[in-house]
């Protein structure tokens, strides 16, 4: 990483006062034209960390600094100075210990997004404020029976959220399975996006894109644009794939190979089920199977329809990435030749955390999702809220007795979709636009379309504590679309 200048340095440094003056719209503004990336370097793999003996301890430095990205650097946040910060594998009934690190100049925290770990205390407490120069130690106690799968962890400061993760502080939590799955190699793909300006600095976001949900100019892989990987006929490779974006929606295809998925978020599927495509909303993860076929395949995102509020720009009929393509941006390139490989073993059959569609219910309630222009308090910006209500961490918005199972109706009055996130306890959905799900789906992420809803069932089990729900639209949660939640 080569040494920052002091300019640049002030800039990074000021990054709170920038946000601040901006509206919380960005980190550092110029009108510089972007620059184009450098595509085609080999696939690079985030650092790991795995736990010995049970546990896992590691340090989070949350920081600016230069960064390589796009093959080119770029002032930008990271952990440990990477975009994106050290894997980290754990097992179930491990303690995770994090010491995270503020060099940031303005408050942070931290999320294990979809573990299933106490929201109190050093937990998965995300009422807690790092401040400048500070330091945090968390500890997580996972569960011996908790889903294995991919996980990620990112900030969750109100306010600061899309703003830090697109600024580049998000990595990968990979939960190991208890029978492994034999596999050629094993990938972890952490999709972002970001906009650069010729300096490598990332300019302001404007008011509209922020109540649209910002959509970066580049699509990354690993920090890396459309990195190349190899690997020979009839491998079967296990690719980790998270949707770090902010508000970007994954339509994703690799045509020419047989793709296999094994679940989405925590939700393991009984045996893997053949895709050929997968979408991904913001905050989702896929655990997918590759088995190779001879000839170059590209990882492509395509346009997603989300909706959009009447009079903004984009109105979601054609994509707002500048140079986006009908055919899809490329991620990733894969090139398989040689040999063909031995064929590995059947893939084990997994037992999921059951089904709660037979579950005695002991409540259902109505969780409403809805934005409107001219609800702002005079600035011109859109009202994000959950039941009628902006965010506000003193106020606990739904009360639910520990060890019920709970029917919620998530509902969206608003003409563009919102991805709804639970913390800490994960959701079966039950119904999606009046058609009952045949299986059991189980997600911790489930995009609520725009005017539809979707009904899904929580067992509030193991935890007790205070901890939130809210659109994963990073930009609607920082502008008020997110409930506290208390389990008693």
């Amino acid at each position: 990483m080569r040494p920052i200048s002091r300019r640049q340095a002030l800039l990074l440094g000021g990054v709170g006062i920038a946000v601040t003056a901006a509206g919380g719209a960005g980190l550092i503004w110029t009108l510089a034209s972007p620059p184009d990336p450098v595509a085609g370097g080999e696939l690079a793999q985030p650092p790991e960390e795995r736990s010995i003996d049970g546990q896992l301890q590691v340090r989070l430095e949350a920081k600016p600094g230069q960064i390589l990205l796009a093959g080119r650097q770029a002032a930008a946040l990271g952990y440990n100075g990477g975009i994106p910060g050290p894997t980290l594998r754990v097992r179930a009934g491990d303690v995770l210990k994090i010491k995270l690190v503020n060099n940031l100049a303005q408050a942070t925290n931290l999320h294990v997004h979809g573990l299933h770990v106490s929201p109190e205390g050093n937990g998965d407490n995300i009422f807690i404020s790092v401040q400048p120069g500070d330091t945090f130690d968390y500890e997580y106690k996972l569960p011996g029976d908790h889903p294995p799968g991919v996980y990620w962890y990112h900030p969750h400061h109100h306010g600061m959220v899309a703003d830090q993760i697109f600024g580049g502080l998000f990595g990968a939590i990979i939960v190991e399975d208890p029978n492994s799955i034999e596999t050629s190699a094993e990938r972890v793909l952490v999709v972002s996006d970001i906009t650069l300006d010729s300096l490598g600095n990332i300019p302001a976001v404007p008011a509209m894109e922020r109540m649209m949900g910002r959509e970066g100019e580049l699509i990354l892989v690993n920090g890396q644009s459309n990195p190349q990987f190899t690997a020979r006929p009839g491998e079967r490779e296990r690719w980790r794939i998270v949707n770090a974006c902010v508000a970007r929606y994954l339509r994703l295809r690799l045509d020419g190979q047989q793709l296999q998925l094994l679940g989405v978020d925590s939700g393991r599927f009984h045996t893997p089920e053949t895709v050929d495509e997968l979408l991904l909303t913001p905050g989702n993860r896929a655990d997918l199977l590759v088995t190779t076929a001879a000839g170059g395949s590209v990882l492509r995102a395509f346009y997603q329809n989300r909706g959009s509020m009447p009079g903004m720009m984009g109105q979601g009929s054609e994509p707002r990435t500048p140079g986006a393509q009908p055919d899809g941006t490329a991620l990733a390139t894969l090139r398989v030749s040689g040999e063909p490989a031995a064929p590995l073993t059947a893939v084990p059959a997994y037992q999921g955390p059951g089904d709660l569609r037979t579950s005695v219910v002991s409540a259902r309630r109505q969780i409403i999702l809805a934005a409107g222009m001219g609800m702002g308090m005079g600035s011109g910006m859109m009202r994000f809220t959950i039941n009628g209500r902006e965010f506000n961490e003193t106020r606990t918005d739904t009360i639910v007795a520990a060890g019920n199972v709970e029917e919620w109706t998530l509902t969206n009055t608003s003409p563009m979709d919102h991805p709804f996130h639970l913390h800490v306890w994960p959701m079966q959905i039950i119904e999606e636009s009046g058609k009952e799900t045949s299986t059991a789906v189980w997600q911790d992420v489930v995009n609520v379309p725009a005017n539809g809803r979707v009904k899904v069932r929580v067992a509030f089990k193991d935890f007790r504590g205070r901890s939130a729900y809210h659109c994963h639209i990073l930009d609607h949660e920082d502008l008020g679309m997110m409930g506290v939640v208390e389990v008693r």
